[in-house]
């Protein structure tokens, strides 16, 4: 146990909860290199304080699913409490993983990861995407979307091969997993292709993350393709995410997410506390015979211009798909009172999918009045999470649980040793810390001004280092990468009809259809 008065940091008198064990507790907590070395009701001292009398104390928030990866969007994290923030569903150029996180040392004020991208692997494979655009991370998308093989081309033998091989570069190189926006090609990516990266993922022991193949849609088709997902990871004993699910059907997600949990296969889903959603104009799913023939919506009623605030009709949003294919899109699919209900889902995490903002890549201590707008839950979800958990009596153990523990539970099953030490409120922790009024916190954007901050954060703290102070971000970089170790060969195992004969049959013959096999009569 260090000395008292060596501590870098003490954080007196808060109520301590730790998802983990469950300990709920005023107490102080010391700090010193980073990691939590004390939890005790004894006086602590240190070169810094942070009184949390009347605070809530607990483990930094983790969030899986945050587009904006960049300085700016990290501030609007860092505002609501996130501590660790990755994009765990677009994902990066998983030929630039290394690169992607090198840009980000020492200059980053959170933690920071990305997962092999599928869709980015598609544009690579497919339109030929290249050029420094890829460096930009999952932003990336904003540009490859505008062209249309990604989305609309079956893959052949040999192009389906260089997607998953482009996939295990991107894991050998430490990505976090894979991600896959499946829903937004699911007329070209085959059940088949879903499989096999998916199996790229298993051979590392990762997780495939997957915006599910009809993601938004009708209750039974969006568990038909959460099935799909979970049916490949369980043949394949490999861990998997279903993301966003909190859209028509999602009960039976839930169940099902449950149930194989219970059985002891490493699966979960997450929500966010937003009856809208947000994407681009040329989403396949958003297009009128899908979104209004189909499904029986209107635009008028459902899509809203997050700049503008306008509702589009179905003119404006013919328009928009010619002129700015990638604009960003604001969609309401759900009843408002259904997310209190989602945040009281026993097992899942709560990942805002974060949106970004021009400028995309702005300075994190960009004027307020020059930065863009975009959906409220890139700046507001774990703050909106708490408020709603205060006003519905959430108890707020579930809070903290699906704001920290939970991903950093999941995701350290699969080895990642990073998230084996946070997410938890206990000696020895990495010190990732999020001090809080319970009755005050709250989120302050709305669908009108997206980029409010939220407040009542007396401190956000990473990696040891006070990164908010009183809601004020300081001019601090503590951000250190969530990735697992390089390793030094691939894994890549090439797929073809010859190699799946030999296993899966007694020796299938490669022939034409109504000719024998050579040497029969």
């Amino acid at each position: 146990m260090a000395i008292a008065q060596d501590y870098d940091l003490v954080i007196t008198g808060g109520r301590v909860m730790d998802p983990e064990t469950l300990y709920d507790d005023i107490a102080n907590v010391g700090i010193t290199d980073g990691r939590i070395v004390e939890i005790s009701k004894d006086a602590l001292t240190g070169a810094d304080e942070i009184n949390a009398t009347g605070h809530v104390v607990a483990p930094g928030f983790i969030d899986t699913h945050f587009h904006w990866q960049a300085p700016i969007g990290y501030r609007f994290g860092l505002h609501d409490g996130l501590t660790s923030s990755m994009d765990l569903e677009m994902g990066c150029a998983a030929n630039l993983i290394p690169e992607w996180y090198a840009a980000r040392e020492g200059v980053t004020q959170a933690n920071y990861g990305c997962a092999a991208s599928h869709e980015i692997a598609r544009s690579i494979a497919i339109d030929g995407a290249s050029g420094d655009n890829l460096l930009r991370g999952p932003i990336a998308v904003l540009e490859t979307r505008k062209q249309s093989g990604w989305s609309q081309t079956k893959a052949d033998y040999d192009t389906g091969n260089e997607i998953l091989r482009i996939l295990d570069k991107g894991l050998q190189d430490g990505a976090v997993g894979i991600g896959s926006t499946l829903g937004y090609m699911r007329n070209s990516v085959t059940s088949r292709e879903m499989f096999e990266v998916q199996k790229v993922a298993a051979r590392y022991g990762r997780h495939t993350g997957v915006h599910t193949r009809f993601t938004p849609d009708n209750a039974t088709n969006e568990n038909v393709g959460a099935q799909e997902a979970l049916a490949n990871g369980l043949a394949l004993d490999a861990p998997v995410s279903i993301l966003h699910f909190n859209n028509p059907g999602y009960r039976l997600t839930h169940e099902l997410l449950t149930r194989l949990s219970e059985q002891g296969h490493n699966v979960w889903g997450e929500v966010y506390p937003y009856s809208a959603g947000a994407t681009t104009v040329n989403a396949v799913f958003m297009q009128p015979e899908n979104w209004v023939d189909r499904l029986g919506h209107r635009y008028e009623d459902t899509v809203q211009d997050p700049i503008t605030g306008d509702f589009y009709t179905t003119a404006s949003f013919e328009e928009a798909l010619k002129d700015d294919p990638t604009r960003e899109i604001i969609l309401f699919k759900m009843p408002e009172e259904d997310s209190v209900r989602w945040l009281t889902l026993r097992g899942t995490t709560m990942a805002s999918d974060a949106m970004a903002a021009t400028p995309l890549f702005g300075a994190w201590d960009t004027p307020s009045d020059q930065i863009g707008n975009t959906h409220p839950r890139t700046s507001g979800a774990r703050a909106k999470a708490i408020r709603l958990a205060r006003e519905n009596d959430i108890p707020l153990m579930q809070i903290m649980s699906i704001l920290s523990y939970n991903a950093a539970k999941h995701l350290g099953d699969t080895g990642l040793k990073a998230m084996q030490e946070r997410g938890r409120l206990q000696e020895g922790m990495v010190a990732d810390i999020v001090v809080f009024d319970p009755e005050t916190v709250t989120d302050n954007s709305t669908y009108a001004e997206g980029l409010v901050p939220s407040t009542g954060f007396k401190a956000v703290v990473v990696n040891g280092t006070v990164a908010v102070r009183d809601d004020e971000l300081l001019s601090v970089f503590p951000g250190q990468p969530i990735r697992f170790e390089p390793e030094a060969a691939p894994r890549f195992e090439p797929v073809s009809e010859e190699a799946w004969n030999l296993e899966f049959s007694t020796g299938m013959p490669d022939i034409a259809p109504g000719l024998p096999p050579e040497g029969g009569n």
